[in-house]
């Protein structure tokens, strides 16, 4: 019995691969692919499934987080005063998802 194909796979899991791997991804790409959406729209749906709402929360508030970011990054990060139209979208989002977040794990209990 050879085991080689083993040690093969086990390479790729090496620290520097990983890393390499994980530098070269683009989350502002990664949230507006379908297959990534889908499938985060299917394990949302199992989740809510099963009732495992911290679990729905960490995953939307993450998902939300991240397109948050990117949106906020696409208008421009300039801050010219308290009233920048890019800080109240970061500010208000961030607020939604909160809001969310804590209605999911305190207020929602089934």
């Amino acid at each position: 019995m050879d085991f080689s194909f083993v040690t093969k796979w086990m390479n790729y899991l090496e620290t520097e691969r990983a890393m390499d791997l994980l530098g070269s991804l683009n989350i502002g790409d990664l949230i507006y692919h379908p297959w990534f959406l889908g499938a985060l729209a299917l394990i949302s749906l199992i989740a809510i499934y099963f009732r495992r709402y911290a679990f729905l929360a960490a995953l939307l508030a993450l998902a939300g987080f991240a397109a948050l970011v990117d949106h906020t990054l696409g208008r421009g990060t300039a801050v010219d005063g308290i009233m920048s139209e890019t800080l109240l979208i970061f500010v208000g989002g961030g607020l939604v998802l909160i809001f969310i977040v804590i209605y999911f794990l305190f207020i929602r209990h089934d």
